[in-house]
């Protein structure tokens, strides 16, 4: 079944869903944007555009040449339905140019920005995007790995707040203009500066748009000891399944147990030292739980090794290696791991 869907609060036909439908013209009172066009922020722009919120996609710096057409079509499969939608695509040279203006909001139009990038681009797109955020925007980073938010939080203003959503919803590029929304996952959201966290205790949050984004939405005072966990998760799949090009399902093979239990063994030392306790049992358990539940899946890490493209290994892997360092722990598993993905890098 087809259901047309709307662009922003503009409604859509049939007619309109072709690429060369005429773009809907730039609305001034969009306050919420998500950076880039990966799966997770296409998969939260859509579910808010069948919510009838307007949402703008910012581009990479690169992706704006050529210069893009301001609509992008899209056709969002979720719940056996499909639903081509047109995504508005925001025009930084144009709102340079006096273009795109929005004279109520002078030092910056978006109050709500989602930053769902590969770890290695957060500090290039919020360079590229944070001038266009208002002076007490809410930033939400969501990402694998960690490592990132000291840098993130260096480049906002004391007034700005910075927050972190972990989610495990799936979603899958299924073409050029093709999104399906793979699993349905929920996400925890915690504050990560000291504005945020102020905004917290005063009950403001970004829960109630990213509900509709990226729901069911658990939020959390110390998001923490989640990431930690996430960490741990992907620091087991992610190289493992990259190195061996498999699916994560292959994991649970009986050759994998003794290496998968002695990374989360190495992982619960440098965790405790970071003042995070964890379980090994429980751990190990968890670990091989999402194995089971996503046996059909392949690991972000193995599709970017694939498809040849840049991964999040410094963030995940390197990220424990230079913990373990600061606290002179050996993690020999985890270290031969980062070893050979490195040699094997594409």
């Amino acid at each position: 079944m087809t259901t047309p869907a709307a662009f922003s609060t503009v409604p859509s036909s049939p007619a309109d869903q072709s690429t060369s439908a005429r773009p809907p013209a730039h609305q001034a009172g969009t306050l919420t944007a998500i950076a880039g066009q990966g799966a997770v922020g296409l998969l939260a722009a859509s579910r808010l555009v069948l919510a009838g919120q307007p949402v703008s996609l910012l581009p990479r710096t690169e992706a704006q040449s050529p210069r893009q057409a301001v609509a992008l079509p899209l056709t969002f499969s979720a719940a056996q339905q499909d639903h081509p939608l047109l995504l508005h695509r925001f025009d930084a040279s144009a709102e340079a140019n006096g273009q795109q203006s929005n004279a109520q909001q002078p030092n910056g139009q978006f109050q709500r920005l989602l930053v769902p990038v590969k770890a290695y681009d957060i500090e290039l797109a919020l360079q590229q995007w944070l001038p266009f955020c208002t002076v007490d925007a809410d930033i939400v980073l969501c990402h694998n790995g960690m490592g990132t938010v000291e840098r993130a939080s260096a480049l906002l203003l004391s007034t700005q707040k910075l927050w972190f959503a972990s989610t495990t919803h799936g979603a899958l590029k299924t073409g050029p203009y093709r999104l399906r929304h793979s699993g349905m996952g929920s996400t925890n959201l915690g504050p990560v500066n000291d504005a945020a966290s102020h905004a917290l205790s005063r009950q403001q949050s970004p829960y109630d748009w990213l509900q509709t984004a990226l729901g069911p939405v658990q939020l959390v005072k110390d998001i923490q000891p989640l990431l930690w966990q996430k960490l741990a998760i992907n620091a087991v799949i992610n190289p493992l399944t990259a190195l061996h090009q498999c699916k994560n399902g292959a994991l649970a093979a009986p050759e994998f147990q003794a290496q998968i239990r002695q990374l989360i063994a190495e992982f619960c030392q440098v965790a405790a030292a970071c003042d995070q306790q964890f379980v090994m049992p429980d751990l190990v358990g968890k670990v091989l739980q999402v194995i089971e539940a996503t046996a059909e899946n392949y690991s972000s890490m193995q599709q970017d090794r694939a498809a040849g493209r840049p991964d999040e290994l410094e963030y995940i892997t390197g990220f424990l290696l230079r913990e373990a360092a600061r606290h002179r722990l050996p993690i020999p598993a985890h270290l031969a791991l980062y070893q050979a993905l490195k040699a094997d890098a594409p």
